[in-house]
Order: C-alpha cells, then structure tokens, then sequence
C-alpha cells in the first residue's frame, strides 16, 4: 500500500565533550524498574527493606499510568519516593527516529547501546476489527538476527545481540505513550491491544527474557493483555517451543515459508537443525493442553509469497498434506522487497488461488494486508538504519551481483 507517510525525526544531536571532574568511587548505578516482572521487583522491594506490595503499586504506575519520576507516585510515602529516586530509575530505550504513516502505522527505532549499531526497530499497525479498533504492536527481541532467512532483509546485517527485558517491554511502554504524551496522568490509557513477538531476531533465542517481558505484558498489576492478544512468532527453535509449555500460555506463530524440507532448508536455514517432522510434531504439543481458558487452541501459520519459489499448486497441496493433523489458520504475506532481494512479489491472482486451494481444504486461510510501505515498515524491512557489522550483508549483496554477472555472461 503506497500512501504518504508524516515523518518526524528525533535524532540525537551530537553532545560537546568536556572536562569533568573523577567520578565519584561509591556511585551506583540506578536500577532500572522499568523490565523487572512483578516477582523479580517483589524480591527487589524485599531486598531494600520494604513490603513486597509495593512492586504492584510501582507496576501500575510505570505501565498503566505511564509515569517514569516518582514524585508522581501519590500513594507511595515521600519517604519511599525519595529512596527509589535515589538507587532506581524508569528507563525506556531511546527513540532516535520516528515515522508515523497516514494509514496510521508507527514505527520507532530505538537505541539500545553505543555504536550506529546498536538500533532496533519496531512498529505499530492498527486495523479495524469487529470488537472495535484493533492495534498491533511488533516487538523486536535481538539486536539483528542469526537465523539468516533469505527473504528477510534484517537478517542481512547478521546478530548483535540479545535485547534486556526493560529493551524489550520498553518497546510496548513507549508505543502505549505515543498516544497519551500530553493526556493527565490518572486519565491515561493503554492503547495497544495486541502484541506479536515478531519483528527484528528470534524470539526462542534469548528465551528468559522474553518470557520474563510477556509475563509483564499478562500481568494485571501491568497491561494486563489476554493470552489470546499475546503472540510469539519463531521460525522453528522446537526445544524452546516444548520448554513454552511448561512455563506460559500465550499464541503461537510458525514462520513456515515452505511445504517440504528440501526448499525449506533453502528459505528458513534453521530447519536443517529442527526439520518440518519436528516442528510440526512440536506445534502439536504445544496447542495439547485442555481448558476454554488457553489460547491455545491453534497455531498460526506465516507464509510469505515469493514469486515462482513457494508459490506453486503442488505447494498449496503439500501444505495441506503438512497441516492435515494441525489445528491452524494461515496467514498468507505478500513479499515486500527491499534492495537487492532475491525474490519478487507473487502475483495478486497467484496469492488468492493459493489462498482458494486451502480454504477449499477447511483451513482458515487470511492474506495479510500490506501497511506501512512507505515507512519501511511492513514485516521483513525491519532493518532500517541499523548498521552492518558483520559483513554479511557485504557479501550477501556481492553475491547477488555475481550471480547477476553470471546470468549476464550465459545470455
């Protein structure tokens, strides 16, 4: 979808360095609220000699009010808020820039650490929905990405490392305060209703703390989202889909792309190490456990069209074949190309007899729409301004030109 897009820049100026006196041998750095779950900040409230009711209190203002000094804390002791300005602070990443389009996606990128690096971006999409207006926020986990998918153009600029949880919940905070800067404090409200761990790195690879910053996004003392609005998307890490299990309830995403092994190991390299048997037969763990409660009643299924790659009829039909013993609905993308991208768009009437084949089978069968072009923001142009550090989008980008060159010279 092409629309114009509203851009407002908040790039951080360079700051002027100049002398300053030795730090100081006893200061302590601040502890930051902001990521703690609610029983890691009861331990904390414990550990500095306080009731461990206060965490709830502090989580309702940091995430539900939207409050980062704690002086605005008005049922908390004076006592109590000068201690905690003392030792901790409400620290969200930092925005260097941000997009907001006409169609009504935002997109930030934050700064995570030093370096023109150490950026991560994530973006909100809202959308009409029967029970009212929907908004959806995609969260980014890792600073880059190992897992290569060679249709992902994050994956090009190869992994950093792990995001912390205020890192990640930080990304929820600041898209809720996007919408409420200038409301009161006691008249805020959280905005976004759905979450989908889904935007730049995979997710199962720096698992506590994503556990740790959904279990937030859950808590009633914090945004308290349903199971049902929380999602976490992996391309396949079967071993932490069976530990998700044991430890939470929330939605599941496979990042599935192909039918069969063999164009699978091509497109999602990681299914070399966890292939479809093992996927699948994990997914049908995980939506096993009984009550009306759980949210897991089916999996959903990512699918990207890539024009002449997965695209085929005897793919649709394999995926059917795949998917036979899977409650799950598929959800269809449209390849959104970025620069020097192997792969092209499938066609319209490509996508929905793709599409017709599988609803014809009894699965639920969804084509995603496309928002957020024009602000690099729709899924798999997450990688923005982040800088390449490992190379690989250098080579990669060396041996699209020397296939190209290839092409060229056989004519």
């Amino acid at each position: 979808m092409s629309t114009e897009a509203v851009a407002v820049s908040a790039v951080s100026e360079p700051q002027q360095h100049t002398p300053s006196a030795p730090a100081q041998a006893n200061t302590v750095e601040k502890v930051n609220l902001l990521g703690m779950s609610r029983p890691q900040m009861e331990k904390f409230f414990e550990d500095i000699g306080e009731k461990k009711f206060r965490a709830g209190q502090v989580m309702k203002w940091i995430h539900q009010f939207f409050v980062t000094d704690f002086a605005e804390m008005t049922n908390i002791s004076g006592k109590l808020r000068e201690k905690l300005e003392k030792i901790c602070e409400i620290k969200a990443p930092e925005v260097v820039h941000k997009n907001y389009s006409k169609d009504g996606t935002r997109k930030w990128v934050f700064r995570v650490g030093d370096g023109e690096g150490s950026l991560v971006e994530t973006v909100l999409i809202p959308a009409e929905h029967r029970s009212g207006l929907r908004r959806t926020l995609c969260i980014s986990s890792q600073v880059g990405c190992a897992l290569d998918c060679s249709f992902c153009s994050t994956g090009k600029q190869g992994f950093q490392r792990d995001l912390t949880q205020a890192e990640i919940i930080g990304q929820l905070w600041m898209a809720n305060y996007s919408y409420m800067e200038d409301v009161p404090v006691l008249e805020r409200e959280r905005s976004v209703t759905n979450v989908v761990m889904m935007g730049m790195g995979e997710p199962l690879l720096n698992y506590d703390a994503v556990l740790n910053s959904m279990r937030i996004m859950l808590d009633d003392f914090a945004y308290g989202m349903s199971k049902r609005r929380v999602t976490l998307s992996t391309s396949g890490v079967v071993p932490k889909i069976d530990q998700m299990v044991k430890d939470i309830d929330v939605a599941l995403a496979i990042s599935l792309h192909a039918p069969n092994d063999e164009l699978r190991n091509e497109l999602v390299p990681i299914n070399k190490k966890y292939p479809l048997e093992q996927l699948i037969a994990a997914c049908q763990r995980y939506i096993a456990k009984d009550g009306n409660e759980s949210s897991r009643k089916h999996v959903t299924i990512e699918y990207v069209m890539l024009d002449g790659v997965n695209d085929h009829p005897e793919h649709a039909q394999q995926m059917i074949k795949l998917l036979k013993n899977l409650p799950s609905k598929i959800n269809l993308i449209p390849f959104n190309p970025f620069p020097h991208a192997p792969y092209g768009r499938s066609s319209r009437n490509r996508i929905i007899s793709f599409q017709k084949t599988l609803s014809d089978a009894g699965f639920v069968c969804t084509i995603r729409q496309t928002r957020g072009d024009d602000i690099d923001a729709a899924c798999g142009q997450l990688v923005g301004q982040v800088a390449d550090r490992t190379r690989r989008a250098e080579q990669w980008k060396k041996k699209i030109a020397q296939s190209n060159e290839i092409m060229r010279s056989q004519g």
